[in-house]
């Protein structure tokens, strides 16, 4: 006997069931027409693209390559599975781009992967939803990604008030950056260690950053992060950024412009999240999206506005202890991702929503979007008999019912009455079928017996009360002819 193969998943990575996927379609259903409301059209870019089209824009790559998973292919070229769905739109872009309307508005949905250390929650494949605005230069396509985003949100039932879109500008901190002389391509390295120390606000707390910013910092683990060894009034510097947030807008606008505005390139970006803070106060959606400069964005491609979906609930976890999701989505303004094709500036915005993560979130809250919590399976049509005319004669009953628009099984496996049956609950099935000899040979012609497995469920639990018990009864099981068997199996499906 030779050797078995263990079966074994590999870490990071996971089986997803009926109901999972169930959900997550309903999920991006809605994202859809979300979407499209807002005159976004779809689009698909493949999988794997070229190493080198793809770009090395993750966060937390400490050595070359780190973050995707990449392999040569037989012309000795580096392929890699995409890291997210904006560099492969970018690539696409440019490459149709004499076909394409301008600007260009597209959505796209599907499976990412990043080849980092996975832990609870952070898996190396999962799904995300864009949507981009390819070729406006215009702070409205900013201020309108913001806004789409929130009724992105509430279109999935949470409650407005439980999120909140959270906006800042690159160039902001690139001004603060540069006020605390960290300017020039000399520093373009620990630039972008100050941004990831930034990103972990959320994570670490202000002590955590701070040394970050500073020596660096080690984790429980033991391991060893470098920070970029700023001083201390740099840090100081930085860490004011964080806690700039003010009143509303327009206040938070008004501090930008005192005290991080020094330099051009930060007042740039304060005047755009004025411009924003505008924009959205007139469409009815400042109390959504928030000017708030605390907002990072790890990846390096961004270049202008930045934006964060925050849901602000919390829930139990199975510990007893609350939870709060924080951040399903994300995105921002890349002016120069497509530029590295085309050598002259692209402008671009888009927006991200994580659609596993939310999907973790609108469970908790019980929202109404993902249905049930596994979806109902099909009519299972049981097998009493086998020779070849019996099977024949179940066999055609179950095309009458799939003729019929209803889902309907075969069952094919080799067992008895009681085991079909509990295969048909192990099936989530509503509704079954049988027909043995005696239904087939009934005084009044052949009829077939349908059982409401929902109902026999709860006979199964008993009832106090006779009447109900034998009104349950009635409906669990009963026989039709053979004519009715369409009608009757969906009036037994309407119940549920």
């Amino acid at each position: 006997m030779t050797d078995l193969t263990r079966p074994r998943l590999p870490r990071g990575l996971a089986d997803r069931g009926p109901a999972d996927l169930a959900a997550t379609d309903r999920i991006m259903r809605s994202i859809r027409a979300t979407y499209e409301r807002y005159g976004f059209e779809a689009v698909e870019t493949p999988l794997i693209e070229y190493t080198d089209a793809l770009g090395k824009f993750l966060p937390d790559q400490d050595r070359p390559n780190a973050g995707v998973f990449s392999f040569k292919d037989d012309d000795d070229q580096w392929l890699s599975l995409r890291y997210d769905l904006t560099a492969p739109l970018a690539r696409s872009f440019a490459e149709r781009f004499d076909s394409l309307p301008k600007p260009y508005r597209s959505y796209r949905a599907g499976p990412v992967f990043r080849n980092e250390k996975p832990g609870p929650g952070r898996f190396r494949q999962f799904i995300q939803f864009d949507a981009d605005t390819v070729g406006s230069k215009s702070i409205a396509a900013d201020a309108e990604i913001c806004m789409m985003a929130a009724d992105a949100l509430e279109d999935l039932g949470i409650a407005r008030g439980d999120y909140v879109i959270r906006v800042n500008d690159r160039k902001v901190l690139d001004g603060v950056l540069e006020s605390a002389g960290l300017s020039g391509e000399a520093n373009a390295g620990r630039r972008l260690t100050v941004l990831r120390a930034m990103d972990k606000f959320d994570k670490f707390g202000t002590e955590g950053v701070r040394l970050l910013l500073g020596r660096g910092r080690r984790d429980e683990s033991g391991d060893f992060t470098k920070g970029a060894e700023l001083g201390e009034a740099e840090i100081d510097r930085v860490m004011g950024v964080l806690d700039a947030k003010a009143g509303d807008n327009a206040a938070t606008c008004d501090r930008l412009d005192a005290e991080f505005a020094s330099t051009p390139r930060g007042a740039e970006g304060a005047g755009e999240l004025r411009e924003i803070a505008a924009l959205v106060a007139a469409a009815g959606y400042a109390d959504r999206v928030v000017i708030d400069p605390s907002v990072v964005r790890g990846l390096e491609y961004y270049t202008g506005p930045v934006f964060e979906a925050e849901l602000t609930f919390t829930v139990t976890g199975e510990d007893g202890q609350p939870i709060r999701f924080g951040s399903v989505g994300g995105g921002g303004r890349y002016d120069g991702l497509v530029a590295r094709f085309r050598g002259e500036p692209v402008p671009a915005t888009g927006f991200s929503v994580g659609v596993s993560r939310l999907a973790a979130a609108l469970r908790a809250i019980g929202s109404p979007i993902l249905g049930a919590e596994r979806p109902r399976g099909p009519v299972v049509v049981l097998v009493m008999d086998r020779g070849p005319e019996d099977m024949a004669r179940v066999m055609r009953l179950v095309a009458t019912l799939r003729t019929g628009g209803i889902a309907a099984e075969l069952y094919l496996g080799d067992a008895g009455m009681n085991a079909q049956l509990k295969y048909a609950d192990r099936r989530h099935s509503a509704c079954a079928v049988i027909q043995g000899s005696n239904e087939r040979d009934a005084a009044g012609g052949p009829v077939v017996m349908i059982r409401d497995l929902v109902l026999g469920a709860e006979l199964a639990k008993g009832s106090k009360d006779r009447a109900d018990y034998l009104e349950l009864r009635q409906k669990a099981q009963f026989p039709v002819p053979e004519a009715g068997l369409v009608d009757a199996v969906r009036e037994v499906l309407a119940r549920h």
